[in-house]
């Protein structure tokens, strides 16, 4: 976690530093909307993250090395693709979810197939993309 948040750290740097030459009370707005963010994101990320360590936890780890681990071959890879597609949340919910899965002994494909089958099938994100795209955009996206 490190490298991505000396990255991010950077990031936020250069765009602070382009905010304030372009000046406007830009640079305080951004902290200000930013600031509203982070209040708003921290419980979910919290109930997140509480989610992402106990669920890995509740499954037992045979279980885990039957159905999903390094030797389930093609059935952990469908498990993981329709955990995936069914999976309800953002990134905050099913990236440590994923995580937490892999420290437990989930195999990396099936993991690659939930993240995969999560970001572009997700089953749950369909009535509201269809209500904000479109019928033929979501199908041809699906």
């Amino acid at each position: 976690m490190l490298v991505p948040t000396i990255i991010m750290a950077i990031l936020a740097l250069i765009f602070f530093m382009l905010a304030y030459k372009k000046g406007g009370g830009i640079p305080v707005q951004g902290l200000r909307s930013a600031w509203q963010l982070t209040i708003q994101v921290i419980p979910l990320l919290i109930f997140a993250f509480i989610i992402a360590g106990i669920v890995p936890l509740l499954i037992p780890k045979e279980m885990i090395s039957k159905w999903i681990g390094e030797g389930s071959g093609i059935k952990g890879i469908l498990i993981g693709t329709l955990a995936g597609a069914i999976a309800p949340g953002g990134p905050y919910v099913n990236l440590p979810l994923a995580a937490g899965f892999l420290r437990i002994g989930a195999s990396i494909g099936t993991v690659v197939a939930f993240l995969t089958a999560w970001s572009l099938w997700a089953l749950a994100r369909l009535p509201m993309e269809i209500g904000i795209m479109g019928w033929k955009f979501t199908l041809v996206r699906f």
